[in-house]
């Protein structure tokens, strides 16, 4: 990922949960808000009512590789966390693409 880093600080999770934007779509719900860095971070999570183990890092695999395809699409300078839902599995990451931009629109349009 050429402009972002990975989110593990659970203070910071709450901090998007309590504060952020939310977006929903595709299985997914995206918190964002801006870090007056540099850069972005960018944390995923996928709780257990998505599946087992298994289900859980596939998904979170297929968020990541959909991330680094639209990357470029996304504004520099936010924390962004990205949940999965249950309703994530059996998609694939080109799936999500749409997901992304309209993620990247409703951070444009917030700035």
């Amino acid at each position: 990922m050429l402009y972002t880093e990975i989110l593990k600080d659970p203070k910071v999770f709450s901090r998007l949960y309590k504060k952020g934007e939310r977006t929903g779509g595709a299985g997914l719900t995206a918190y964002c808000l801006p870090n007056k860095r540099p850069y972005n971070r960018l944390g995923i999570t996928a709780g257990k009512k998505v599946g087992g183990a298994v289900q859980r890092n596939r998904a979170k695999r297929i968020i990541r590789a959909a991330y680094r395809k639209n990357e470029l699409l996304l504004p520099i300078g936010y924390d962004i966390v990205i949940v999965a839902r249950p309703e994530i599995n059996g998609k694939k990451s080109d799936g999500l693409d749409r997901f992304y931009q309209r993620l990247a629109a409703q951070i444009k349009k917030s700035v």
